[in-house]
């Protein structure tokens, strides 16, 4: 029932979702959770890239068993400070949280989407493995997947320190952009295959005539993004010369 405990078919769900690169709000509501149980439940067990059905129902049958004691630990850290500027830190976590949700609404998997949003609210706009680590309080392996899947949208890049051989990774002004331009050659390699498929199929089919308004749309939109960009291009030019 959605209010008890996890069951081990919850379970396999949950190792099932995060195989398919669900977010843990999707993975919630498949099996009609919240989705910080689903966080607290892949958290203790390995995190998302080391979670196993199986051996986290057999942790927490063996949890079970185990007698109830008082609670001794020391509660969570608080917010890191970045650089200050008189912000409330907890103002600023409660920002990060629901960013981070607003990103994973539109489509970006939970663990990116924190590292992601965890970039955006820093000053500096750069921050290594470790500092993400001791933020997110998660694996190195999660902090890993989630910034090479982000590097390769083009949404952060990959800097070594200087005199060490650790990374740093870096996001800038730019970000959206790279995600623009991203979406623009997805674009224009759609509107391609849009026109081959409408000659394959014929225009005067529906089929073939479906193709071809998607492609027609695809080069349109390409067309209103090219010039957004160059506006916002503009735009920044002035403001620089202004200063």
């Amino acid at each position: 029932m959605p209010g008890g405990r996890l069951t081990s078919e919850d379970r396999q769900h949950i190792a099932a979702g995060l195989a398919e690169g669900l977010g843990y709000t999707e993975i919630g509501q498949r099996l009609g959770r919240p989705a910080s149980t689903i966080m607290r439940e892949v958290a203790r067990n390995g995190g998302p890239d080391d979670y196993a059905a199986d051996r986290a129902h057999e942790a927490a049958r063996h949890r079970a068993r185990r007698p109830k004691q008082a609670r001794t630990s020391a509660p969570p850290a608080p917010p890191v400070r970045d650089s200050g500027h008189g912000r409330d830190p907890q103002a600023v976590q409660d920002f990060t949280e629901s960013f981070t949700d607003l990103l994973e609404q539109q489509g970006l998997p939970r663990m990116m989407a924190r590292v992601l949003a965890c970039l955006l609210v820093t000053d500096s706009g750069t921050l290594t493995a470790a500092d993400l680590v001791q933020r997110l309080r998660v694996s190195p392996a999660s902090v890993s997947h989630a910034v090479t899947f982000l590097e390769q949208q083009g949404m952060l890049r990959r800097e070594r320190v200087p005199g060490g051989r650790r990374a740093r990774y870096v996001i800038d002004d730019e970000i959206w952009l790279r995600s623009t331009l991203a979406a623009l050659q997805m674009n224009d390699t759609l509107a391609a295959a849009s026109r081959r498929a409408t000659e394959v199929l014929g225009a005067a089919t529906p089929a073939g005539a479906r193709f071809e308004s998607s492609g027609e749309f695809l080069l349109l939109l390409n067309e209103a993004l090219h010039n957004v960009m160059e506006q916002w291009r503009q735009s920044r030019a002035a403001r620089s010369a202004g200063r």
